[in-house]
């Protein structure tokens, strides 16, 4: 291990490789995107992608404490604080000469920089970095009940959900922000709801999974709502639209799935298997059914080899992966957005290996 900087997680046997995320952060935060594993510095830097950095770095520093990965914290959190602009949104589009390229970002970026903050607010790191956390929280919060975007108000419900479990005191803004959140999200699903199609839109497009995900969430706190049905329901629908021959294949993003139409196998984006694979194991917290477990490991798979291409999309060595399987084959670009969502899910897999046996198993083919 002399040349590579890696993180044991105390007792399981992995690792998460952080090498290529290292390569791509320099000191104003992380490149958006590369030129096969080299930075392409032209693209800048997104707050998606520092807030989706920030999140996985805080929760490995909370499963392994080391001065290298509070660093890295401080790297992404000292973005998010400079992405602040004026009116308490974010910025979310960062060139390399650091001028900001947009009055305030779009409202996912808004979702994904709070579910961040709130991983930080939630955690064990050291005080100044949640008082921080909690005032870039408290400065968006008036902001976010003007959110439009299904998965931006999913990310706020998952944000506030990871506080209230965390017993996160004074949050209650965010709570009403994201109860009515939830009751939208439930409510569109009602109204595009068919007898062959479970879902809440139209068509399913990106990050599909975090809409279930957020109402499995909301479910918990608002047992009386109906949104566990719906998160279920959905969920189900999703699972079966994304697997094709036993493996995870996402919707492809040339194109989309409408209602009634023929679903787009590629471009495949690693987002999907992400998001996926952390929507499985809130189904499974939540109903405690092991078939969302087989899910897991279906969407844990994509990323190695287990995909309609057969393809490995990850450097297992160096700790990136690839940005996505094309018709052709695999993009071997290896961007922020893949390379994150690589690293996350690889961490997830870690913590299912080291629950106990009969939570760790993937359910029979039958279950």
């Amino acid at each position: 291990m002399h040349n590579r900087d890696w993180i044991s997680l105390d007792h399981l046997h992995g690792m998460i490789v952080m090498d290529h995320l290292d390569r791509m952060t320099d000191s104003t935060g992380l490149i958006q995107h590369a030129i096969y594993g080299v930075p392409r510095r032209g693209s800048g830097y997104t707050t998606d992608d520092n807030a989706r950095a920030l999140r996985l770095c805080t929760r490995l520093w909370c499963q392994h404490p080391e001065d290298r990965m509070l660093s890295r914290v401080a790297v992404y959190l000292s973005f998010l604080e400079h992405a602040r602009s004026t009116a308490g949104a974010f910025h979310n589009f960062l060139d390399y000469q650091r001028q900001w390229l947009d009055a305030t970002g779009a409202g996912d970026c808004q979702g994904q920089a709070v579910r961040a903050l709130a991983e930080v607010l939630a955690s064990r790191l050291p005080d100044d970095y949640r008082m921080l956390a909690r005032e870039l929280i408290d400065a968006v919060t008036p902001t976010l009940a003007d959110l439009r975007s299904l998965r931006a108000q999913a990310y706020v419900i998952l944000a506030w959900g990871q506080l209230w479990a965390s017993g996160v005191k004074d949050i209650d803004p965010l709570e009403g922000i994201a109860l009515f959140a939830a009751r939208r999200l439930a409510e569109c699903y009602h109204r595009s709801v068919r007898p062959n199609w479970q879902w809440f839109e139209s068509r399913m497009t990106y990050a599909n999974a975090v809409l279930p995900h957020a109402l499995f969430a909301a479910a918990q706190r608002w047992p009386n709502e109906g949104f566990l049905e719906v998160a279920e329901t959905s969920f189900h629908f999703l699972d079966g639209a994304t697997t094709v021959a036993n493996v995870f294949c996402p919707i492809g993003n040339d194109g989309w799935y409408s209602h009634g139409g023929d679903r787009a196998l590629y471009d495949q984006q690693p987002v999907e298997a992400a998001t996926m694979a952390d929507a499985a194991l809130a189904a499974f917290d939540v109903l405690g059914d092991g078939k969302w477990l087989t899910t897991f490991h279906r969407a844990y798979g994509w990323f190695h080899r287990e995909n309609t291409l057969g393809e490995s999309l990850v450097d297992v060595q160096g700790g990136a992966c690839c940005d996505g399987l094309q018709p052709s084959g695999v993009n071997r670009n290896q961007g922020a957005e893949s390379t994150l969502a690589y690293l996350w899910t690889e961490a997830r897999n870690f913590e299912v290996a080291a629950a106990p046996d009969e939570k760790s198993k993937p359910a029979s083919a039958s279950a």
